[in-house]
């Protein structure tokens, strides 16, 4: 199926050198809060690549759930592919898509894990049902039969044992060294300002489309 004809127009805003923001951090976050304020869809939502020690890709979609000038931090289960992957090779990049506003943003740096206390923090406010269903299930692996999953995290509910933070499940923060914010414009000429950190000083510069 041809897609060749699926086009639209890119008019909603412009960025340039000029009106953006001398900090990536403080950029982002104009950028998050706008989003945000449309509602409708998970603003959070990004898209995180991870490679193989053999530079094999992968990428799946997952939840930010804090960020700072410290960098930005998600959850997952230690165990899962991305984590095997990261253990091996913690270079990491973020994708958000704000079709809404004709926006991305790419992020790229380095994960390093969270403390047990920061783990165990944000694990106790979640949901029951989530602590439970992070304690039943091995996330990535191989497994006959989701109703038998699905009755072990019923039968632990029922139980009233009380929820306890698995060791391999626990969270990252990403270290930026890039970034790239990217606006949707007429005639695909689009706006596109990086920030490069070099001798710990944001380097923000314009590149073509």
């Amino acid at each position: 199926m041809k897609l060749h004809h699926e086009r639209k127009t890119y008019d909603k805003a412009s960025l340039s050198l000029a009106n953006a923001a001398d900090n990536p951090f403080l950029q982002f976050d104009l950028w998050y809060k706008e989003a945000a304020d449309l509602g409708g869809f998970e603003a959070n939502a990004m898209v995180i690549s991870t490679a193989s020690l053999k530079g094999l890709p992968s990428s799946r979609v997952v939840l930010l759930k804090e960020y700072s000038n410290e960098g930005f931090v998600f959850f997952s289960n230690y165990n899962s592919r991305k984590g095997a992957e990261l253990a091996l090779n913690n270079q990491i990049s973020i994708l958000f898509f704000y079709e809404q506003l004709q926006r991305q943003i790419r992020i790229e740096g380095h994960v390093e894990k969270l403390s047990d206390q920061q783990n165990d923090d944000y694990f106790y406010s979640r949901p029951l049902e989530s602590q439970y269903g992070a304690m039943v299930s091995p996330q990535s692996e191989l497994i006959e039969d989701k109703q038998a999953l699905e009755k072990a995290a019923e039968d632990l509910m029922k139980s009233n044992k009380k929820p306890h933070r698995p060791t391999s499940w626990g969270g990252y923060i990403v270290k930026a060294r890039n970034f790239e914010f990217w606006q949707g414009r007429p005639s695909r000429l689009h706006d596109r300002i990086c920030y490069q950190l070099k001798n710990k000083i944001w380097q923000k510069n314009q590149i073509a489309p």
